[in-house]
């Protein structure tokens, strides 16, 4: 991504360089959770939450309205810097404790990735209840690594009837995961599904079955391997086919529009791959925003 300098206008604010999270009465919270070290591919996604940070300033936090919303003057948005070393047990101990401590203090907690190994300690931090996945994988291999955050949910306690898997996609699984997804009750739905349907019709269903129960708390991990390659090259499992990047920043929205949504991560984006013009990582940091404006709108 370009290095160049950025203008400066008074009457355009940029998005990012949000100040650090103290006190309480936080709208939102970003927390960079840069695990690696169990990637099924090799990944330098460690790099990827100060990139998705920089990526951040190169747009607006304007939702165009009518009438157009600041969402930095809507919201208390903060940041929490970095967890230094999330990967392994020890690692892991640390995002559970400093998420759940972010969650007395804001509405909404978002995982700077990392790989999807992060999703387990911070959806667990986060108190959920229910899971809703954006993901062309079902993510629940055996073994720990970024192929198997949901099946360690599950083992955790997270019921099963409450996770949602959208945009799970052919050729992308075994038939063994497959099964195993069905065997456990988990909501598939998939890529051809989503197309079928459309984004709100999806997202409607997901947020039933994540937020079922009194004592709903959803976590929304979004895995922009999900999208087609093209729009994202640095996912290391991206393929041909994928997701649109608009339909992505969608479903995104929608799903933070529900006050149900307590914690969300964005993952599996590698920015030391990335193409020159950055593409990935800002599809990434747009993620980031669509969150925030979910948040903004909700009833």
């Amino acid at each position: 991504m370009s290095g160049a300098a950025l203008s400066v206008d008074p009457l355009w604010p940029r998005a990012g360089d949000w100040p650090a999270a103290e006190g309480d009465g936080l709208d939102a919270v970003l927390l960079g959770v840069p695990a690696f070290r169990t990637s099924l591919s090799p990944t330098g996604a460690h790099a990827t939450p100060s990139a998705v940070r920089a990526a951040l300033r190169r747009f607006s936090p304007t939702l165009a309205g009518p009438p157009p919303l600041d969402l930095g003057a809507a919201l208390r948005i903060a940041d929490a810097g970095d967890i230094d070393e999330p990967d392994g047990p020890a690692g892991e101990a640390l995002v559970r404790g400093r998420v759940a401590a972010l969650r007395t203090a804001a509405r909404l907690v978002v995982a700077l990735g990392g790989d999807n190994s992060a999703t387990v300690a911070f959806a667990q931090g986060a108190g959920a209840t229910g899971l809703i996945t954006l993901d062309a994988h079902l993510d629940l291999r055996d073994g720990t690594s970024n192929g198997s955050p949901v099946r360690r949910l599950v083992e955790g306690g997270l019921d099963p009837h409450r996770i949602v898997q959208i945009g799970i996609a052919d050729f992308a699984n075994s038939a063994a995961y497959l099964q195993r997804a069905l065997d456990l009750g988990i909501t598939v739905i998939t890529l051809d599904e989503v197309r079928r349907r459309g984004v709100e019709d999806v997202m409607a269903q997901a947020r039933e079955v994540a937020g079922a129960g009194a004592d709903a708390a959803i976590h929304l991990d979004v895995d922009v391997d999900v999208c087609d390659r093209s729009v994202a090259p640095a996912c290391p499992a991206s393929v041909p086919g994928g997701l649109s990047a608009d339909a992505l920043r969608a479903l995104a929205r929608a799903a933070a529009s529900d006050p149900r949504l307590v914690s969300a991560d964005i993952v599996e984006v590698d920015a030391t791959a990335d193409t020159p013009d950055g593409r990935t990582v800002r599809l990434a940091a747009l993620c980031v925003l669509e969150l925030l404006a979910g948040l903004a709108v909700r009833a």
